[in-house]
């Protein structure tokens, strides 16, 4: 059958495939009262924005470096936290290493719930229990890395070969003895390439804990939105992009040194 003849036999299809995803475009943007003829008349305004953001401040970066080196701690001590406590509750979270479908049910009930709580929404409520600072977007970072990073490490223990296990298993080791000389040094490379992700994930995320009290560089960053000073603005976010960058490279070089 030729292309062409492929294409006209689907093209019903296709149609239809469109058409059902520009109804729901439709009717969702009615549900939520998207006013787009707004939007394009306001696209001008957007001009004196980009004008004023193409004139950053670079006499600003120095104020903002203490804020941003503080992002950056709290990114690595939440992630490195996070990371140290999803590694063994991850074990528990496969029936590869427990053996027992109940555990792995419940365990895995619980990272789903914790999941489910936005990253903001847990450093709004630790701002409301322990006070405004670093210290809660440490503890709301701890949160978002321990549930996000657990489902990547227990999906990459269930993908490892079970033969391996199952042998080391034949000869006598005990479960433990399985999960640390033969599933840790398989998934190092994951564990290593997966923090690193999130890490750049938190540094990100950090802004907008910031926002909320949270500390690090959403401080000045709000300060200088709500002076309309976005001079300032485009100094923090590009320095803040650096930063991504930098942890990119890490972790290619990570990946690099242990695959």
């Amino acid at each position: 059958m030729s292309i062409r003849q492929t294409i006209h036999r689907n093209l019903p299809l296709h149609i239809a495939v469109v058409a059902i995803i520009g109804a729901l475009f439709w009717l969702s943007s009615a549900m939520i009262g998207a006013d787009f003829a707004r939007l394009i008349a306001n696209v001008g305004r957007a001009g004196g924005l980009v004008s004023r953001m193409l004139s950053p401040n670079w006499d600003y970066l120095l104020a903002v470096l203490p804020a941003l080196a503080e992002t950056v701690q709290m990114a690595l001590a939440g992630t490195t936290i996070g990371a140290a406590m999803a590694l063994p509750v991850s074990f528990l979270a496969t029936k590869t290493i427990t053996g027992n479908h109940g555990v792995t049910i419940v365990v895995r009930s619980l990272l789903n719930l914790i999941r489910t709580i936005p990253e903001v929404l847990a450093a709004a409520l630790l701002v409301a229990l322990v006070g405004i600072g670093a210290f809660t977007g440490m503890l709301a970072i701890v949160v978002f890395t321990f549930g996000f990073i657990s489902k990547l490490f227990y999906e990459s223990i269930e993908s490892i070969d079970e033969g391996t296990l199952e042998a080391m298993a034949a000869v006598g080791a005990t479960r433990a003895q399985v999960a640390v000389h033969a599933v840790i040094p398989s998934l190092l490379p994951n564990i290593v390439s997966y923090t690193l992700y999130v890490l750049e994930i938190n540094v990100r995320s950090s802004i907008v804990l910031g926002m909320v009290g949270a500390g690090g560089v959403g401080v000045p960053l709000q300060s200088a939105m709500a002076l309309a000073r976005y001079d300032r603005v485009v100094v923090i976010v590009l320095a803040v992009f650096v930063v991504v960058l930098i942890i990119d490279a890490l972790s290619a070089w990570a990946r690099r040194r242990l695959l």
